[in-house]
């Protein structure tokens, strides 16, 4: 075990307490975004959130190659023509549409999502059941009028992020493909990140504007509010007949394509995941997404000063041909400076190397403990790894604690303001069940988020609302 060591905190903030103005401080501190550009909702990404980013496409992006999709690149305007030819889809977005300032005869929009470009283009490039399934994505910015209050990277008016659109020939062959967007979301998200979701099915009138089906993966903040992570939808067969993708099957006969879409917001997984691993000290970054794994600072003095670095310089390469990322501080700033600057930004590692280094183990500091430890140069990639189970690990127990079962409106309104999720019995998430989700809006500020897509939850009684039968059980929270 190693020696807690007392830590300078960055910035006189409690997380728990208010996590608002923490949120806000940190991004400041850590140089993530910079909110003074001079449009509303529109923040400038600083160096350590553009690679965070980049390096979320990354992760993103290599596991849809792995799967079968192919990336391509759409332009951003979208004329109002394609709108039109799917009516629920443009009601759904119209409030939310930048219109670009006429010019000739066509009325253009920034994309506030990508179906009706893709689709289009789908409706000349599929001629056969040859031609399926087609599974593409592209990396995008997209744009939508936020009337809310917007926050960065969790609600703004132009946000980064993936979207893949993909046709097949069976409505079950679709099927498997929002169930492999969800393991897909699974994989990075959880297993990598290690940030927790609840993969829900929204009620009928919260899905996507267009689909049969959508399935939302909800991320709790520490605010008790949940932010909406990757969804996937089953798209309903409007889209296909409004832009006729027809397709040729086996036996001669035209039929419309079945179709779904996934969409990872990266900028808005990069919130939750400042949020859901930051502490007072500022971040505490995952090993495998960190742009910088390990930092080395060198302590020495100037009758040892070239002893240090040259053994500073020999660690830099074997750690280098391991595949980590590592920046040594060759900085005038004192050690202790150092410390502070990189704790808040969240590096996971840092090794110190004094005197004592070139004889006996290397010191490593672990961000997420804030201690202490000794150890070989050959063990540091595995105390990487170590360090983003731990972060898993907690980040598991905090949001198994964090949803409480409710059998009443009363220990609803109880768990909404202890910042957790309430999951309850409730009557259906169709249209019967509409007024019932609205009563807890009005009460609560709160929303029926959805019934679990991975498990089949029974209810045991009563609607928590309208006291009918439940047909189903339910998860209710605040949301973004």
């Amino acid at each position: 075990m190693g020696k807690k060591e007392k830590v300078k905190v960055s910035f006189n903030i409690n997380k728990k307490e208010n996590f608002s103005n923490w949120y806000s401080e940190i991004l400041d501190k850590a140089e993530i975004t910079d909110i003074r550009y001079n449009v509303k909702g529109f923040v400038v990404i600083r160096p350590l959130g553009a690679f965070l980013i980049e390096n979320l496409y990354k992760l993103w992006e290599t596991e849809l190659q792995k799967r079968g999709h192919f990336p391509v690149f759409f332009p951003t305007v979208i004329p109002e023509e394609n709108f039109k030819k799917e009516s629920q889809h443009i009601e759904g977005f119209s409030p939310e549409v930048f219109w670009l300032e006429k010019k000739g005869e066509e009325k253009l929009a920034l994309r506030p999502t990508s179906e009706t470009a893709f689709y289009q283009l789908y409706s000349l490039w599929i001629r056969s059941w040859r031609d399926l399934p087609l599974k593409l994505y592209q990396r995008a910015n997209v744009f939508r009028y936020e009337t809310k209050a917007t926050r960065p990277l969790i609600r703004a008016r132009e946000f980064y992020w993936l979207e893949s659109h993909n046709c097949f020939a069976s409505r079950e062959e679709a099927e498997k493909q929002v169930q492999e967007d969800i393991e897909t979301t699974k994989k990075i998200m959880y297993q990598k990140l290690g940030i927790p979701f609840l993969p829900l099915k929204r009620p009928e009138w919260d899905k996507f504007a267009g689909a049969e089906y959508t399935i939302g993966s909800d991320v709790l903040m520490p605010d008790g509010k949940v932010i909406q992570q990757p969804s996937t939808h089953l798209l309903e067969r409007g889209f296909a007949k409004s832009f006729n993708i027809k397709f040729t099957n086996k036996e001669g006969k035209e039929e419309y394509v079945w179709q779904t879409c996934y969409g990872p917001a990266v900028s808005r997984i990069l919130a939750s995941l400042i949020s859901i691993h930051g502490d007072d000290s500022g971040l505490v970054l995952p090993f495998c997404i960190s742009p910088i794994q390990v930092v080395i600072v060198p302590i020495y003095t100037m009758k040892n000063k070239r002893k240090i670095w040259k053994k500073v310089q020999e660690i830099k390469n074997k750690l280098e041909q391991e595949g980590i990322r590592v920046k040594i501080d060759d900085s005038e700033k004192t050690p202790g400076e150092k410390f502070y600057f990189w704790e808040v930004r969240g590096v996971p590692l840092r090794i110190e190397v004094g005197e004592k280094e070139l004889k006996e183990k290397l010191t490593l500091f672990l961000r997420d403990e804030k201690r202490k430890i000794k150890v070989d140069l050959k063990e540091i990639k595995k105390q990487g790894l170590n360090l983003d189970k731990r972060l898993k690990r907690k980040a598991d127990k905090e949001f198994k604690n964090s949803i409480i079962n409710c059998k009443s409106l009363e220990e609803v309104k109880k768990t909404l303001s202890q910042k957790k999720i309430a999951r309850c019995n409730f009557c259906f998430i169709d249209k019967r069940g509409e007024k019932c989700a609205e009563i807890v809006e009005k009460n609560f500020l709160a929303f029926v988020r959805g019934i679990r897509h991975d498990i089949k939850e029974k209810p045991t009684g009563k609607c928590v609302v309208c006291n009918k039968k439940a047909n189903v059980v339910v998860y209710i929270a605040k949301s973004y």
